[in-house]
C-alpha cells in the first residue's frame, strides 16, 4: 500500500469468492454450498468451474469489491486477531437457481458487519481464512488509521439533597399527614 493509499479514507480491492458444492445430507437439500477461499485482485468470475473431485465441485462464483473504511478499524482488528484471521463472505439463496446456488452479496473484513448480516436470518455468513497478501493489506490500512480510544467509565451523578421536591403525593388527598397515601374510592352514599 502506497503512502497516498494509506492516507485515504477508504480502500477497495476486488475479491473473488470460491464456493464449493457438495451433495446435501438431507432429502430437503440436494446440494450444500460453502465458501472455501477468497482470491484478492481476481478478475470476473461467473461460476467458472475450478476443480472437481467426484460430486464435490469448486467454482469461482463471483468477484465483488471489498472496501475498508478508516472508521471501522476496530472491527478489522477483531478479524485480524481471529484464529485464523478471516474475512467474511455474505451470501443469499438465489430462488431462481435450479441447483440452489447462492449469490454472493459482499465480502467484508469487518467482524461487526458480518455479525449484523447474521441478525436478519436470511443471509449466510461464512468466515474464510485471509490469504497472506490480503492480511498484510488490511493490517497496513489498520496501522495507518487506527486510533485506540481510551475507555471512560461512566460516573453516577451525586444525589441532590438541596432540591425542592414538587409533586410528591397525590393532589386528591386532603390530609396533610400522609401525602403518600392513595385516595379511597368514593362510594355512593359515603363520604
Amino acid at each position: 500500500m502506497t503512502s497516498s493509499q494509506a492516507r485515504a479514507k477508504e480502500a477497495t480491492i476486488p475479491v473473488g469468492v470460491v464456493l464449493r458444492r457438495t451433495p446435501g445430507v438431507t432429502r430437503w437439500a440436494k446440494w450444500a454450498w460453502t465458501a472455501q477461499a477468497v482470491l484478492p485482485g481476481a478478475g470476473p468470475g461467473n461460476w467458472q468451474e475450478l476443480r472437481r473431485e467426484g460430486d464435490a465441485v469448486e467454482f469461482h462464483a463471483a468477484t465483488v469489491p471489498m472496501s475498508l473504511y478508516r472508521a471501522e478499524t476496530e472491527a478489522y482488528l477483531v478479524a485480524l486477531n481471529g484464529n485464523p484471521p478471516s474475512v467474511y463472505v455474505i451470501m443469499r439463496k438465489d430462488e431462481d437457481a435450479d441447483d440452489g446456488r447462492p449469490y454472493v452479496v459482499t465480502v467484508t473484513a469487518s467482524a461487526y458487519e458480518a455479525q449484523d448480516y447474521t441478525d436478519n436470518g436470511e443471509d449466510i455468513v461464512e468466515p474464510v481464512p485471509m490469504p497472506p497478501g490480503l492480511e498484510a493489506w488490511i493490517a497496513d490500512f489498520v496501522e495507518a488509521h487506527h486510533v485506540d480510544e481510551e475507555f471512560v467509565k461512566r460516573k453516577r451523578r451525586p444525589h441532590m439533597v438541596d432540591m425542592k421536591e414538587d409533586g410528591i403525593g397525590d393532589a386528591r388527598i386532603r390530609q396533610t399527614a400522609d401525602v403518600y397515601r392513595s385516595p379511597r374510592s368514593i362510594k355512593k352514599g359515603t363520604q
